[in-house]
């Protein structure tokens, strides 16, 4: 049937209905027959050559569609034109997008595109809707349609079908969870049904991927503020559907070995395409959420009006603790799935759309406090925590997955920025979870400590940018460690030692700032976690020479450029991921296979743009650092404070004396020096007095020791809290349309097609 229609040249009337209902009467053509029966070439060379065919076949689909809704599809053979108008849309929509004169055709009124015979409209204003507006409509019913996508609440018979129109699609939500108690029973059919019509809407939004990345905020994508406006009545008991469905999923089932293997799961495809919907209504918002204006409503309450995305409202407003629950619950199941540990292998169903997952997690929290304030009550934060550790660890040798790790990091950024945060950190880490780092016994925080050790020594290249925020969220975390195992005491200090060397610290303007972050984090524990933390007081000593050589260091001409000539290997080894004692199960980070598909991503703003620093009082409030006087800050504040702006260009950079000087004066190390001031003749005189080598007795002795009133008056704690800004919306906007880019690939909806937000790259 395709065939004949790219070989007609000739306009074809669009009331010649014999030759277009061919298209989609016939009998049910498979989405993956549709991508191959319709050549990418032949919907171009149809665009160029014959344009109105195009557009007629576009409308009467979207015509058909409405039909459908209109009618309630009561037939099976209505049902199927559906389903085949839905597939045929989905395959032609990319082509449609990816050239810019054509792009406004859905936008346009077109004759014959309007809804008719409305009793509840006008007729005149009916016929003026935009293509888009009423295939957008039409897709909002039919997920909503009786017998098709929902349940029926009466028995079927052509007499007693349920009005379409008139059904409240509250009643009809797809599964209990937030607002809604009843879980309805699982139908296969409508699964697939509501997965076609899902595909084909997210299809829809798919336009962003096809203009340039803009840092205009402004930018709203047409299709996504449609959809999420009061225009479509189906708004909320979509929304709720969508996050429901996606956190009630339960991938082990009912948890027999190797079930996935034997019954197909319609449930995991209408999940993997009802999150991708969500993220991408959810990344509509970041630009006009600040746009709101407050009035005052009826009980006298300030509340923002003005032009709104629901969904982003919608979810704004979950408070309800049983709900909150609900999500942080289902949203934690999905993210620990992959780190599920059987005694046969491959026999539990592993997902695949964590970073879907973590991107909606990143949007419940930026968008509703409540939930972020939910996550952070309680240690369930840390049932999200882990996984995070887990796929950061194993992704950091692959370089496909570098947008996998910055929302990894992103994610903890935000979190380490609220106090709750580092305190749940102190609970034990009793978990078993298959990762290769070593063995050790200790807390949640050791955990986060080992981890990011591994990410800065072993991780690729391309993972430098990030190593500023790996830093601020320890330094975040700090002041509420209250014991660091040995394990990670030592990862702390062999970061500081192969940060400090000279060669890196005069290699790149930036570079000092991660020895200020790591001597801000020993300052913070110091002050106040030190009587829990002798391993950490114990390995600082160890490791004396490196403050001293730190306090020492040149800053002539001549040892500039004899450190930069040296530049040997340094510290930071990046070798073989594999280590001994390594935990049980686990198998090393690697890179990615020859021939795997990346999509580029837009620079993230360094970690001065994305954070606003913010003093911690007695009482725990908060106070900004713009809202201080220089000579209140300690010097690591003023430092991180003023970041140096003058050094702008790492390409054109030379370390010079007077460089040096201007931070190396700053460098806050006296707290640490009066420690080992302090504390080193007292260890050195137990070990010459009763002959020690066993370190177990200088621990003791550390354990017991105190500095009350020996150190430095402790300095305010200072907290970089993560700081939304137009260059991270950018970055979210290509990370989420890449993921969903390289996850559709069966069928593979916009392979080859002339993408403008990204890039697709071959590793």
């Amino acid at each position: 049937m395709f065939c004949c229609f790219f070989s007609v040249l000739q306009p074809v009337e669009a009331s010649d209905d014999v030759f277009w209902d061919q298209f989609w009467a016939e009998s049910s053509t498979a989405m993956q027959d549709v991508f191959a029966l319709v050549p990418a070439a032949e919907i171009r060379a149809v665009r160029e050559e014959s344009p109105s065919n195009l557009a007629t076949l576009c409308y009467k689909a979207v015509e058909r569609l409405v039909q459908g809704a209109d009618s309630g599809c009561p037939s099976e053979k209505e049902r199927q034109i559906v389903v085949n108008c839905t597939r045929l849309l989905t395959r032609i929509l990319p082509y449609i997008f990816e050239d810019a004169d054509w792009r406004g055709f859905f936008w346009s009124t077109v004759p014959g595109a309007g809804r008719t015979k409305r009793l509840d409209e006008d007729a005149d204003d009916d016929e003026a809707r935009p293509l888009a507006e009423s295939l957008l409509l039409a897709i909002a019913d039919l997920l909503f349609c009786p017998d098709f996508t929902i349940q029926s609440h009466k028995k079927s018979s052509p007499d007693s079908a349920e009005d379409i129109r008139s059904i409240d699609s509250c009643e009809y939500i797809w599964e209990a969870g937030v607002g809604f108690a009843q879980s309805p029973p699982l139908n296969y059919v409508h699964d697939l049904n509501r997965t076609e019509l899902l595909k084909l809407l997210l299809t829809c939004f798919s336009e962003a991927m096809y203009l340039p990345p803009s840092s205009d905020s402004k930018t709203l994508n047409p299709w996504v503020s449609f959809f999420c406006s009061t225009e479509n009545r189906h708004a909320l008991p979509l929304f709720t559907s969508l996050i429901n469905v996606v956190c009630a999923y339960d991938p082990v089932g009912f948890g027999f070995p190797y079930n996935h293997l034997l019954f197909s799961d319609s449930r995991e495809q209408l999940v993997e395409q009802s999150i991708q919907i969500l993220i991408a209504t959810l990344e509509h918002e970041a630009s006009s959420a600040s746009n709101k204006t407050l009035t005052h409503n009826e009980s006298g309450v300030l509340q923002p009006t003005g032009p709104d995305n629901l969904f982003v409202n919608y979810l704004s407003r979950i408070h309800r603790e049983e709900d909150l629950s609900f999500i942080l619950k289902g949203l934690a199941r999905l993210l620990n799935n992959p780190l599920i540990q059987t005694y046969l292998p491959r026999s539990t169903k592993k997902i695949q759309f964590h970073q879907e997952l973590l991107i909606l997690f990143w949007k419940f929290c930026d968008f509703n406090k409540k939930f972020l304030f939910f996550v952070l009550k309680s240690s369930d934060v840390l049932d999200i925590l882990v996984p995070i550790l887990f796929y950061l660890n194993d992704a950091r040798a692959d370089q496909s997955r570098v947008g996998l790790m910055h929302i990894g990091v992103f994610i903890l950024l935000l979190l380490s920025g609220e106090r709750n945060f580092g305190v749940r950190l102190n609970k034990p880490f009793t978990h078993r979870v298959p990762m290769d780092i070593p063995v050790f016994t200790g807390t949640h925080a050791d955990l986060l400590v080992v981890i990011f050790h591994k990410i800065i020594t072993s991780g690729h290249q391309r993972l430098q940018p990030l190593f500023d925020c790996l830093l601020t969220i320890i330094v975040n975390i700090s002041p509420y460690l209250k014991s660091l195992s040995m394990v990670a005491a030592n990862k702390l200090l062999h970061l500081l030692e192969a940060f400090s060397t000279p060669w890196f610290l005069f290699s790149a303007p930036q570079n000092h700032h991660l020895v200020f972050f790591l001597l801000e984090v020993y300052n913070n524990i110091i002050q106040y976690q030190f009587d829990g933390n002798f391993n950490l007081v114990y390995a600082i000593i160890r490791k004396r020479n490196v403050f001293h050589q730190l306090a020492n260091l040149p800053s002539d001409t001549a040892s500039i450029q004899k450190a930069l000539q040296k530049k040997k290997k340094s510290g930071i080894s990046r070798t073989n991921s594999t280590e001994k004692g390594s935990m049980e199960g686990s198998t090393p980070a690697v890179p990615a296979e020859p021939g795997t598909l990346k999509a580029s991503l837009e620079a993230t703003p360094g970690i001065d743009k994305i954070t606003e620093k913010s003093q911690v009082s007695v009482d725990g409030t908060m106070t900004e650092t713009s809202e201080l006087q220089p000579a209140t800050l300690s010097p690591t504040q003023r430092e991180t404070r003023s970041r140096l702006s003058s050094v702008s260009s790492t390409a054109a950079f030379s370390a010079n004396p007077d460089w040096v000087l201007s931070w190396k004066t700053r460098l806050p190390l006296q707290t640490i020096m009066r420690l080992l001031q302090v504390l080193v003749p007292q260890v050195e005189k137990i070990c010459i007095d009763k002959g020690l080598t066993d370190e177990s007795e200088i621990l003791n002795f550390l354990q017991h020791g105190t500095l009350v009133g020996l150190l430095p008056v402790p300095h305010p704690i200072l907290i970089r809290k993560y700081q939304a800004n137009a260059g991270t919306a950018m970055w979210f906007r290509t990370y989420m349309w890449g993921i969903i880019y390289l996850r559709n690939v069966d069928p593979p909806i916009w392979y080859d097609t002339d993408i403008r937000l990204f890039e697709i790259q071959r590793i």
